[in-house]
């Protein structure tokens, strides 16, 4: 099958005249050499790849989706648009496409028309081929990128043996949770168009990508991850967690679910911001894979009484202080002999005793385990960087 681009560039050798040829979404797929007159639109078409919803909504109603046949567009000063010529591009009543020439010194002959609308069936063919081959290629990815975090054998393979990601290359996986709003078909197809943008954009970094009903995924090649701009181009606010990257594509499915815990955390542990690295979330890392309810009986108790919140938060910010009374005190803007009081009703209301560093340790970790719950919400306690890692 002939290229595209070389039917275009033959075409315009043939007639003396630059062309530029769309998909049926108006995406520039191919353009000859521009020798000739050229407008704003035509140039920031080239650019960007794609014309503005605006010069869209203009060539729509001139009727460019209905043409089966060769039509002229008026110009339009306003939009920077001179005067085209369009040839529709059809396979089987299907339009894939327009053909585009600028109608201007010298306006277009009606034989060069002609010439131009023979061409229109080889680019309808080849167009209709490429997006046969694109949509395969893309149910391809998807399938492979699926097995791979499934743990599916040869997945990896699969998608290196088609060149979507370098052999022997770490791989590292974001994950991208919505902070609001119902899964279902309208966030699926935002996530969708935003991945799609981005791995544009990071095309040096092999990315690839998947989409499910409440989360996408990103997977790059390299140890380093991209939040900043995951948020920047999913276009609805996000958490991103990230996993630690591992030494070969074959091992995403632990990367994976690394960043799948991340995110979660991050939902759950809002000090920790809009994005979290597995790597970086200290004690976390090991209670997200405990039980939630296996807490100090005691602090139970506190955690179902809103008034306790107050006691909770002194005693969270002393443990992670290692029982500094001057750091705490400072911390919290707390004269000492309050903080000893509040100490004292939390070891009188939970039964217990801070003095004893087995019963330190069993607060410490259900306070933490709390918040992975949703129990336990402290105000304004900061993620403290000594007890986290970070």
């Amino acid at each position: 099958m002939v290229d595209l681009q070389r039917i275009v560039d033959d075409l315009a050798l043939r007639l003396e005249r630059p062309l530029l040829l769309e998909d049926g979404r108006q995406r520039v797929v191919a353009y000859s050499e521009q020798d000739g007159p050229m407008d704003d639109v035509r140039r920031q078409s080239i650019l960007r790849r794609h014309t503005t919803p605006d010069v869209r909504d203009f060539l729509r109603t001139a009727g460019i989706h209905e043409a089966t046949g060769p039509l002229r567009t008026p110009g339009a000063p306003e939009l920077g648009l001179l005067p085209r010529v369009c040839v529709p591009v059809r396979h089987d009543g299907l339009p894939l496409g327009f053909l585009w020439f600028i109608d201007a010194a010298p306006a277009m002959t009606e034989p060069e028309i002609a010439v131009a609308a023979e061409t229109a069936p080889t680019l309808a063919l080849t167009l209709f081929h490429e997006s046969l081959a694109s949509e395969l290629a893309s149910r391809r990815e998807l399938e492979a990128v699926t097995g791979l975090l499934l743990r599916e054998p040869d997945a990896d393979r699969t998608l290196i043996g088609a060149g979507a990601f370098p052999h022997g290359a770490p791989v590292t996986v974001a994950v991208a949770r919505p902070t609001a709003g119902e899964a279902g078909e309208t966030l699926r197809l935002t996530l969708e168009r935003g991945l799609l943008a981005l791995r544009r954009r990071l095309i040096r970094h092999h990315p690839l990508h998947l989409v499910r009903y409440d989360h996408a995924v990103l997977l790059t090649a390299g140890t380093g991850a991209f939040p900043e701009e995951m948020h920047a181009a999913l276009g609805t606010p996000v958490l991103v967690g990230i996993g630690s990257p591992r030494p070969s594509l074959s091992l995403a499915a632990e990367s994976y679910e690394e960043a799948l815990h991340a995110a979660e955390i991050a939902a759950k542990v809002p000090e920790f911001g809009r994005s979290a690295e597995w790597g970086r979330l200290g004690v976390y890392r090991m209670l997200s894979g405990m039980p939630h309810g296996n807490l100090h009986p005691g602090l139970a108790r506190l955690l179902d009484e809103a008034q306790h919140r107050p006691l909770l938060e002194t005693l969270e910010i002393y443990l992670d202080l290692a029982g500094n009374a001057q750091a705490v005190s400072r911390r919290l803007r707390l004269h000492r002999t309050s903080l000893y009081y509040r100490l004292r009703r939390v070891e009188e209301l939970a039964e217990t005793d801070l003095r004893d560093g087995g019963e330190r340790l069993s607060l410490h970790l259900s306070l933490k385990l709390a918040r992975l719950s949703g129990r336990y919400r402290p105000s304004t306690l900061p993620v403290d960087t000594e007890s986290t890692g970070q």
